[in-house]
């Protein structure tokens, strides 16, 4: 990642609580999507080009990883 953690806007979904556990994503140039662990900020940063990270949030969004009930 050429951006260092700390050099972008990390958010966390509307959802969360503010002592949870959570991940956090930010926008990176080039179109890439950041995703952290709230908890270790200073950790490793897993980074998705802007494609893949709209296939995921769209199959998120569709229920495909919903466990099964």
């Amino acid at each position: 990642m050429s951006e260092t953690p700390s050099a972008v806007r990390w958010f966390k979904s509307s959802h969360s609580q503010p002592q949870g556990d959570c991940v956090e994503a930010a926008h990176l140039p080039g179109g890439a999507v950041g995703v952290r662990d709230s908890k270790d900020i200073a950790g490793a940063v897993l980074v998705f080009g802007g494609p893949e990270w709209d296939d995921f949030t769209a199959a998120v969004r569709s229920g495909e990883f919903d466990m099964p009930g």
